[in-house]
């Protein structure tokens, strides 16, 4: 995996709008999972630290990334402490998500350059992770603090870059809300990424709901910038 910098992890999330998060306990599929993201136009994907086995199917994932995929971006999510942290770094994670802010967790990310996206659910929550050196902030539960949080924050503090997560739904009027509402990017799981699909092995449709789902960011995005 090539070694970027939290700089260009940002822009790249940003730039897309879109970042898809799941877990697999099985490689293979987890493959096609991300493949079916990437041919799909997103650049970088999560995947989760869920579950005994996960370490051990990302350092996979990895592997085979670096060879079949080296362009796409990795990071790992639900991650919680630093030495967690530190493990899923070292072993080519480009960026750590996690459902709570923890500033251990920041430092760890600030010293190898590592993109930190941390869970909050308070303007003062959002203030410490950015002041921490947090460029994007996870707003979780998406489904309870809902679009019109984001806009009520953004009103006095413009500069946060908020990623809405948990209950972002998988519809043009959803995604347009959050946008329209000043998300800088998305964070779709299960919405997304569906069980069902996974389970009959339907890696083409998942592909195009992630186009989709950048379509329908790209629109609204452009409606946001003709009514300025």
């Amino acid at each position: 995996m090539p070694n970027l910098s939290k700089n260009e992890v940002v822009e790249e999330i940003l730039k897309i709008g879109l970042l898809p998060v799941f877990f697999n306990k099985d490689i293979k599929i987890t493959q096609k999972i991300v493949k079916a993201c990437a041919d799909g136009g997103a650049t970088v994907v999560e995947f989760t630290n869920r579950g005994e086995q996960a370490y051990d199917v990302f350092s996979e994932l990895v592997k085979w990334h670096d060879k079949e995929l080296p362009n796409l971006i990795l990071g790992t999510g639900t991650i919680l402490e630093p030495d967690t942290a530190e493990r899923f770094i070292k072993s080519g994670a480009n960026f750590i998500v996690g459902p709570i802010f923890n500033p251990e967790v920041a430092k760890v990310c600030n010293r190898k350059n590592i993109a930190y996206i941390p869970g909050c659910m308070t303007p003062s929550e959002i203030y410490s992770a950015s002041k921490s050196g947090a460029d994007i902030v996870k707003l979780f539960p998406g489904s309870v603090v809902r679009p019109e949080f984001v806009k009520a924050v953004l009103g006095p503090c413009p500069y946060f870059k908020l990623m809405p997560s948990g209950g972002v739904e998988f519809n043009s009027q959803n995604i347009s809300s959050w946008i329209k509402a000043g998300a800088s990017a998305l964070n779709i799981g299960s919405n997304l990424i569906r069980k069902d699909l996974v389970k009959s092995g339907d890696f083409g449709t998942i592909k195009k709901m992630v186009e989709q789902c950048i379509r329908w960011i790209k629109e609204a995005r452009e409606e946001v910038a003709s009514s300025k």
